[in-house]
């Protein structure tokens, strides 16, 4: 997989001379000076204010690409603005301003603009009896957007500003940050009188106003930091965490710069370092942005993440793309600013809301209870006591009553990592701790969760560690490793729980009877530990495993069992999506792996769970099915005794009885019946469920009563696993191009295909489709729309007509994945499997059924996996005889397909 880059982000010999008009000769910084006489020059205004902004704007990019640090960059920029701004106020400003107040406002008024950011303008008025009329300031803003800045603008008094703020909680926000640039500085003080907390929003109110802001804010980013592609600003651990530190601050003491914070005891030098360097790592990746798209953007969007990484320094390394390790240290770095973000709210919750006087309520030796938070008895517990390191969180399990952790107490746990050792690691009361967490009644995933927060986990288990903040550049993945991990110990976790029975009723029955699930708990903890290292990451991460579990005092026999699901972790998931799982030697061979229902029934659970857990898009209904049905026949088996496989005759017979008992067939006469399916042959009722065998057989006997060659069918699968197409046509329509053609210009994912031949020269084509969202087609009228497509582009033979005119979304576009084609031999049932690889894109299934009945190749099924930007279809084929591919035409067909694949792409 290669990612697709842009040039770098580069200065014009142009731009590069305009800069250097408004440089000092070094290059780092403006030459003020230089700037004011351009300004104050005489000429057209607009062209003389649009000149000065340019060469501002080169002169940052060339500071920028300089490694100038953003603090100064953002800073600069509002200065320059200011400049541009009052110059322009001074050109145009309407004479029935002068006793205005012109005040930035907003992210312009604490003096931190970036190269797109909002310009924020407050024209602040003296009590009138009459307003000023709307379009006064017209000839001021038109000549600022003339210069190429636009601006957001309001005009108010003093008393209009209190009665606005009072009204929003954004509105006295923007106000909070006022800075004056021209005019009275008395109507300025009377704004801010006007907004003071004694009048508007007391910090009371404001404090809880702006947590339930921000609750809002990470609600929409599904309360994750590790999103595939996160927005710096709005994302949790943004830049918008750290400003809502400096509001909540300014709103209770009057100032918000973070250094006084270490000035109030709120936060240590070290720690106030940390939030320093992690805003400017956000304010560099922000500026970047900006200069990259020429817009206001905030979105660290695929198209800009490789373009970013190298614009930084980063470089490939051997286990480790750059765009990987720029991407990780984001991760990292936002973690350490959701901590930080959480910490000095409570503080400011303890500060503010919270009874100071209140006593503290003992636990024990080590920790108390202030005000709802649990809190160490003194600094030097973990000192004493280590292992206390891991007893809070297990109280915290124990005691749901309980708020959280004090501040004082979550800043001490950061500073006390140290004591997390070997010796730590090794000592039996910290595994005893460890292991009461996983087993606990409640609060299993919220407290690993903590843990990582506060960097505990990683340091007990030193190879959690090395995955945290590791992203995979890819689109299957949707969270970075560790954030991925602890999500499928959650899906695990809520099978455990009754109250979450109703979201997969069999996962929760299943879950429910284990008789330790803390093993598969351990198995979701352990099943990715080893990504990013080289090799399998299945194999190392097992041995990984079975050492904690043995170290854990744990028996051999769960160790074994916890090693066996973290190596085999893919199996279940990869059988049913690329195997032929009506194949009764698949179902047979699949089981002897697994080998009891014990194992059977933890590689399900952590199936489902990994699966759900890896990207919430990639779930869907079918795979649920896919999954169950596997876990069911290989259930079977098991039982039944792998010695004693089910006969091929014994499973047609059951399937046809069951399927003469459902109410689909109802009406048709017995002989009618018989009279249909023996013209379907023995491997339609192998490859076929009973519902859609009932179904078929009611299409096809209205079919002939119609005289009709062509037959179309939709409906949605009873179990709710997508909608089910079939089409039943004579074999020389090359169905499978056709019908994948129109699916896929209809918009619709196409999950599985199913192509069977039957004796009467016509074929039984079958296919599962979803829609983009991954749910069924329930409306009638789409439904119609894909049987009318179908037949009529079937019954015309419109193959070579067709084309696949929809674009393939913007991140797969991204990625350049190269055509890959490979055979092997399916003896067991006479057909060969073809497996291709490549990247996927609308059109590719009918590209595939042109380049097969161009070499007179059949289908006889079609496994259909896309794996984020990557399309794994396995195809189960036959010549025109119904043999196996030959060596030469195997050679001649992969070069057909690679060639048709990476001319369209």
């Amino acid at each position: 997989m290669n990612a697709a880059v842009s040039p770098p982000l580069s200065l014009s010999d142009d731009a590069r001379h305009l800069a250097s008009t408004v440089l000092q000769p070094d290059g780092t910084a403006f030459e003020w000076t230089a700037v004011r006489s351009l300004l104050q020059a005489e000429g057209d205004a607009r062209l003389i204010l649009r000149h000065v902004l340019n060469a501002g704007n080169a002169a940052l990019k060339q500071r920028f690409l300089g490694h100038e640090t953003a603090a100064r960059l953002v800073a600069d920029r509002a200065a320059l603005v200011d400049l541009v701004v009052c110059e322009a106020w001074r050109r145009a400003g309407d004479p029935g301003h002068a006793d205005c107040a012109l005040v930035a406002v907003g992210g312009y008024g604490r003096g931190e603009l970036h190269p797109c950011s909002d310009v924020d303008l407050l024209v602040l008025t003296p009590p009138r009896a009459t307003p000023p009329p709307p379009d006064s300031l017209s000839d001021f803003l038109t000549l600022l957007w003339d210069a190429g800045i636009e601006i957001r603008h309001s005009v108010r008094s003093a008393a209009e500003c209190g009665h606005d703020a009072g009204e929003d909680l954004t509105v006295v926000t923007t106000l909070m940050e006022a800075r004056l640039l021209l005019g009275s500085e008395d109507l300025l003080w009377e704004m801010q009188a006007a907004i003071a907390p004694g009048k508007v929003w007391p910090s009371r109110q404001f404090f809880e106003g702006k947590i339930r802001e921000q609750q809002t804010r990470h609600h929409r980013y599904d309360d994750t930091a590790y999103n595939l592609e996160p927005d710096v600003k709005g994302s949790p651990g943004g830049l918008r965490d750290i400003q809502t530190i400096s509001w909540v601050a300014l709103r209770e003491y009057g100032r918000g710069d973070l250094e006084y914070l270490v000035s109030r005891s709120f936060l240590s030098p070290p720690e106030l370092r940390l939030l320093i360097q992690g805003r400017e790592f956000l304010w560099r990746i922000r500026f970047a942005l900006h200069l990259l798209t020429g817009r206001h953007e905030d979105r660290l969007l695929f198209d800009h993440q490789s373009r970013i990484a190298q614009l930084f320094g980063y470089q490939d390394a051997t286990y480790m793309l750059a765009v990987e390790q720029f991407m990780q240290r984001y991760y990292r770095t936002v973690m350490d600013l959701s901590r930080l973000n959480e910490m000095l709210l409570q503080q400011f919750q303890e500060a503010i809301l919270n009874d100071p006087d209140a006593e503290a309520v003992p636990l024990n030796e080590r920790f108390s209870v202030h005000n709802g938070f649990i809190q160490v008895a003194d600094d030097g517990a973990f000192d004493r006591t280590p292992s206390a390191l891991l007893e809070l969180f297990l109280i915290l399990q124990q005691r749901p009553e309980l708020k959280g952790v004090s501040a004082g107490t979550i800043s001490l746990i950061r500073r006390s990592l140290n004591l997390i050792d070997d010796e730590f690691r090794q000592d039996p009361r910290n595994h005893r701790l460890f292991l009461q967490i996983l087993r606990a009644k409640e609060g299993v995933t919220h407290e690993l969760r903590r843990m990582n927060r506060y960097g505990v986990l990683g340091r007990y288990v030193p190879a959690f560690g090395r995955i945290v903040g590791r992203m995979q550049y890819d689109l299957f993945h949707a969270y970075t490793v560790d954030e991925h991990t602890l999500f499928v110990v959650s899906n695990l976790r809520r099978f455990a729980l009754d109250r979450y029975n109703h979201e997969f009723p069999r996962c929760s029955e299943i879950m429910q009877a284990l008789p330790a699930p803390e093993l598969a708990y351990l198995a979701g903890l352990f099943h990715d530990i080893a990504k990013g290292r080289g090799g399998d990451h299945s194999e190392l991460g097992a041995l990984d495993a079975e050492s904690f579990v043995l170290e854990h005092g744990m028996s051999r026999y769960d160790a074994r069992l916890v090693a066996w699901l973290v190596r085999n972790h893919l199996l279940l998931s990869l059988t049913a999506q690329k195997r032929d799982i009506s194949d009764p030697a698949v179902i047979r061979d699949f089981a002897g792996l697994i080998g009891d229902e014990v194992h059977l029934d933890y590689l399900y659970l952590l199936t489902v769970a990994d699966v759900r857990g890896t990207n919430p898009k990639l779930w869907n209904s079918w795979k649920a099915q896919l999954f169950e049905e596997l876990y069911g026949q290989a259930k079977r088996a098991l039982r039944r005794g792998l010695e004693k496989p089910i006969d091929r005759d014994e499973l047609i017979a059951e399937r046809k009885a069951a399927a003469r008992a459902l109410p689909g067939v109802a009406g048709i006469p017995a002989p009618r019946i018989d009279e249909l399916w023996a013209e379907l042959g023995d491997d339609y009722f192998l490859r076929c469920r009973p519902e859609e065998i009932a179904w078929h057989t009611r299409l096809l006997a209205a079919r002939e009563d119609e005289g009709r060659r062509v037959l179309v069918g939709v409906q949605d699968e009873a179990s709710g696993a997508g909608t089910a197409v079939v089409v039943y046509a004579p074999q020389d329509r090359s169905t499978f191009a056709t019908a994948t053609a129109v699916l896929d210009e209809l918009g619709l994912n196409i999950a599985d295909a199913r192509i069977i031949r039957l004796g009467n020269g016509f074929s039984l084509s079958t296919y599962v489709v979803l829609e983009n969202g991954g749910e069924q087609s329930r409306d009638n009228e789409r439904r119609n729309q894909i049987l009318r497509r179908l037949e009529q582009a079937v019954t015309a033979g419109e193959e070579k007509a067709l084309r696949v005119t929809r674009r393939p979304p913007r991140q797969v576009r991204m990625f350049s994945t190269p055509t890959m084609v490979s055979f092997a031999a399916d003896e067991t049932n006479d057909r060969t499997v073809m497996e291709i690889v490549a990247g996927d894109r609308p059109g590719l299934l009918c590209q595939v059924g042109q380049v097969l009945r161009n070499h007179r190749v059949g289908i006889q099924a079609a496994k259909i996996l896309t794996v984020g930007e990557r399309a794994e279809d396995v195809f189960y084929v036959t010549d025109a005889t119904g043999a196996p591919l030959d060596p030469d035409l195997c050679d001649r067909l992969k070069q057909a397909v690679t060639q048709a694949l990476d001319s369209a792409a």
